[in-house]
Parts: C-alpha cells; structure tokens; sequence
C-alpha cells in the first residue's frame, strides 16, 4: 500500500492506496467529470502533492509541488504508463520518481501580498486554538476541514474576524505541530486497533463505522443507509465522542440491530466487545442493550491523514 491520499474529480477521496489501484485511478480518467487526480502525502502536507489532468483524446497535464508557489512544475505526457511510473515514485519518495521527465516550471502569477496577522479580541486565539487542537487530536479532520473550523468558529452575524487565508495559515500550523508530533509514535496505536476492531466487525456483518455523524440522534437516524445487503446490525461513535476520548475520556460505542429487538442488540454488542477485545484494548459493559459499551483506558493517538 501507498500512504497517499487520491482525490478525485467527484471529491471521493481513497486511502491508502495499492500501486495498481492507482495505475487503475490514473488509466480511467478522461470522461467528462473524471478528468483528474490528486494525491497528497500521509500525512497531508502543505503545498507538497502531485496531480494529473486528462481529457478523453488529449495527452495527460502532470504537475508536482514542493512546498511553495516557486516550486510548482508541469510536464505534458503523452501516454498513462509514464504517469503512472511517476506518480507511484513520487508516493514512494524514491530518489529518482522525476527522471526522464521534461518539467517546466509553472508560472502562477503575481506573488501574492503576505496574510496579515490575526486581529482577535482577548481571549479568542487561545479559544480558537484550542478547538482546533481537539478537532486534530481527534484526527478524523483533513487540513481543508481545520481551515474551514477556523474561518467560521469566531464568526458572528456582525463579525468575520478570520479571513480564509489567515484560517489556512493557522490551520497548517497548528497541523504542522501535530505531525511533529506523531513522527515520534512508534508502533501500532489505540485508534489504529478500534479500526482493526471495526474492520472485522463489517466484514462479519455489522456495519460499522468511525466519527460517523454529528450526534447519537443523527447517528441513529442515518445509520440504517449505511448498511450493507444483508448486514444484521451496527456499530458507531460520533462526532462529540470523538471529542470526548480525545480530550482523555473513554470511547464510547453505539450499537444495535437493523430488526430493532433487544435480543438482536444484545447479541451484536456481545460481537463488538468480542471484537474489540481481540485487539487488546479492554472493554466496560454489563450486557444490558440499552447502555452504551465503553473502550476504556485509551491513549487515543490517531495518525493524521489528509
């Protein structure tokens, strides 16, 4: 596997991704409305990624970037095989990814005035930042989303106090300091184990599904149309569970059967501390189905991704 992130024209976004699911990604697009491919590093750096155009008849736009808008190249391929030799290179930070490859660099215009610093009332950047610093460590959130979380969470109806540029910087930096961070993890963590737990659960028909909507009423509601044909019930945690284990508190896992009955509920809440057990994190529930089972202690270290 590659530790890349593809996002496509649709938005759909693939991670991480087999060598020969991206030669697939990159030999497809052409028709209208799949016409391109990005890929960025895992994790998502600022301004580091590589991307491909190509329109059904033409040849293939291929574009890297290095960290600023005086590193940004072009190249114009004929033919996929190249693109696809390139890309996979690239992913794989082989020394040579770029060889053979005629690169010109791209001209972006007029270099852009600097951001002007943060104008925030006191007390606002350090309550800004600290939910920023929540949402990362939650680490379900890509840099667009924090960037996004930070032009809008002071805002109100008289007062935009955070430009979009000034949210992106704050957003990368914040990022930036959290991928330092995690650089210095070693080994498999506890997010990394509730993912394995829960990857073995829909493969045993339970749909089951991470930082999946805003609260338990949207998660209830919404879970349903998530399943797939045949799945007998599910599990989920939703956004402010997410907050809470990343804040030191214990994960808590929601559960049930498509059929309603408590019996069903029962059986597939034994199936998901089963699961969850064989990962080695440790488990708090009595059985009952109405109460909610708890992943308890986590050291909740959630690599980040895009």
């Amino acid at each position: 596997m590659l530790a890349i992130t593809v996002q496509r024209e649709d938005s759909q976004r693939c991670h991480p991704v087999a060598a020969s699911d991206l030669a697939a990604l990159v030999r497809r697009i052409g028709d209208r409305g799949d016409t391109f491919l990005v890929v960025e590093r895992i994790p998502d750096l600022p301004d580091i990624y590589i991307q491909v155009l190509h329109r059904a008849g033409e040849g293939y736009i291929l574009e890297h970037r290095d960290g600023a808008p005086d590193r940004h190249f072009q190249a114009r391929i004929e033919g996929p095989e190249s693109v696809i030799a390139a890309m996979t290179g690239w992913a794989r930070l082989n020394d040579d990814w770029d060889a053979g490859i005629a690169w010109e660099l791209l001209d972006l215009g007029p270099v852009l005035a600097p951001v002007p610093a943060l104008d925030l009332e006191d007390g606002e950047r350090e309550l800004l930042e600290a939910r920023i610093r929540e949402v990362i460590a939650g680490g379900y959130a890509t840099r667009a989303e924090l960037a996004e979380l930070a032009e809008e969470y002071l805002v109100s109806p008289d007062r935009r106090p955070v430009s979009p540029a000034q949210a992106r910087l704050l957003a990368d930096r914040l990022w930036l300091e959290r991928v330092e961070e995690q650089a210095l993890w070693a080994g498999e963590t506890d997010p990394e184990r509730v993912t394995l737990a829960f990857t073995a659960l829909e493969a045993a028909g339970i749909t089951a599904r991470e930082n999946f909507t805003c609260c338990r009423t949207c998660g209830q509601t919404e879970i349903g149309a998530q399943a797939a044909p045949g799945a007998r019930g599910f599990v989920y945690f939703h956004h402010q569970c997410t907050d809470a284990v990343a804040a030191g508190q214990g994960r808590a896992l929601l559960y049930g059967g498509f059929d309603g009955s408590a019996e069903t509920t029962a059986a597939i809440g034994r199936e998901v501390v089963a699961a969850i057990e064989a990962t080695g994190l440790t488990v708090e529930w009595d059985g009952n189905p109405q109460r909610a089972i708890t992943v308890t202690p986590l050291d909740w270290q959630r690599r980040l991704t895009g």
